[in-house]
């Protein structure tokens, strides 16, 4: 009986390990691909980097949201839903200031 405990036991440890090194092995490989794609998002003179700036989101149904980010400075409402993505309303050049205030100026 001490035999079968103690095979159950070691195979039990012997998954646990294995399970340890597949998740360290999945967290590296990502925290690598990360670092790689970050390296393609900036313009490729190595000027600044794009800018893309979540402000607020509202949902509407039950898989439907608007949206409202800032990309390159300029304000834009998205309509997202199940099917597709929708630019609803670009208002040019965000305003400066907090995300506050450019909701307010955007509503107007």
């Amino acid at each position: 009986m001490d035999s079968t405990l103690g095979a159950a036991f070691s195979g039990l440890l012997g998954t646990l390990i294995a399970l340890a090194f597949v998740l360290g092995l999945a967290y590296l490989s990502l925290k690598f691909l990360r670092r790689w794609q970050d390296r393609f998002a900036g313009p490729p003179d190595g000027g600044p980097q794009r800018r893309l700036r979540f402000v607020r989101a509202l949902p509407v149904g039950q898989r439907e949201r608007l949206i409202l980010v800032e990309a390159e400075g300029e304000l834009m409402l998205i309509g997202v839903s199940a099917g597709s993505v929708t630019l609803l309303r670009n208002w040019g050049p965000a305003p400066d200031g907090d995300a506050d205030d450019a909701t307010t100026d955007a509503r107007a």
